[in-house]
């Protein structure tokens, strides 16, 4: 499911995207954050499915190669511990997976099934694989790690399948590590007794509302953001504050005021991190100070109130 961090940064694109363009239509920018999200929920199936799809792939190779004129003992009887993976069949036997490939009509796979071979042909020239064909014990556990590992050593970092994927979405390019950290946490969680199912795309409905409720209070308050920040900063002069820099700040004094079950600390640490991530390399420590001084008056001027989990 995705997490509060990426519901900021996805808020974080629209409000720059909107201030950047002086565009107005909050309403038309509100419905374009939540189809993106959606959107991840596609690539996280994909990727999910592009397990199966190489596992497919491996078994009609063997099939073939069966059929050979002069076929070896080796393609007569080939190795089938890959193919018969317990953990990528349960995901293949996956109701919720089927019904949404089939509800949102994702044929990646079948289109462009070039993706597949790439990843099939770097997973068996791989010393990983040769390595789990090899192991004698046939467990689920077993099973379970070496897909764990073909995700993160072989699909996760491949190049090719990135530029895919961002090719296909404009929005995926920033999602992919968020995605594929999100499928590696699905593959570790999962048990030999229990069927792999999907789960939900938000946590609750808290999660949800928190979309529009802070992508709104941003825009509409960005410019009385602002004049706090130019009252309680004198320091720093406002034009010469990056313009990611900025945003995040805005989106933490919003979360300051407008969230009171939101710890302050807990927004002062989540911004720090996103600006790591998205800004200038010392982004990090300038948000923290303006965050910390805004935190300080706010606090002094009463105008924080935080209630249950916020007080902490």
């Amino acid at each position: 499911m995705i997490n509060r961090r990426h519901i900021r940064v996805k808020v974080m694109q629209s409000v720059y995207a909107m201030i950047k363009s002086h565009d107005d239509d909050i309403v038309k920018e509100e419905k374009f954050i939540k189809f993106s999200i959606k959107k991840m929920f596609d690539l996280y199936v994909l990727l999910l499915q592009l397990l199966v799809e190489v596992q497919k792939l491996a078994e009609q190779k063997q099939e073939i190669s069966k059929k050979k004129y002069l076929a070896t003992k080796e393609d007569l009887s080939p190795n089938r511990k890959f193919v018969e993976n317990k953990l990528i069949k349960k995901i293949a036997e996956s109701t919720s997976i089927s019904l949404h490939i089939e509800s949102q009509h994702l044929i990646n796979w079948s289109k462009d099934d070039e993706y597949v071979k790439i990843i099939w042909d770097k997973l068996q020239k791989s010393a990983l694989f040769s390595d789990y064909l090899t192991t004698e014990e046939d467990s689920f556990n077993v099973d379970k790690s070496f897909v764990i590992d073909f995700f993160r050593e072989i699909v996760a970092p491949n190049t090719k399948l990135a530029e895919y994927f961002e090719d296909e979405n404009i929005t995926w390019v920033d999602d992919i590590p968020f995605v594929n950290t999100w499928v590696l946490r699905s593959l570790k969680k999962q048990k030999a007794t229990s069927t792999f199912s999907l789960g939900s795309l938000y946590k609750n409905q808290d999660d949800l509302d928190f979309v529009s409720e802070l992508f709104k209070k941003v825009i509409l308050n960005h410019h009385t953001f602002e004049n706090d920040i130019k009252i309680h900063t004198p320091n720093w002069e406002s034009d010469r504050i990056a313009d990611m820099d900025m945003i995040l700040i805005k989106m933490g004094a919003c979360e300051f005021l407008n969230f009171p079950m939101i710890p302050t600390k807990v927004t002062i640490n989540e911004y720090i991190e996103i600006a790591k991530d998205y800004s200038s390399e010392k982004s990090g420590y300038f948000v923290n100070g303006v965050l910390d001084k805004l935190s300080k008056e706010f606090d002094k001027d009463k105008k924080i109130v935080k209630v249950g989990r916020g007080l902490l």
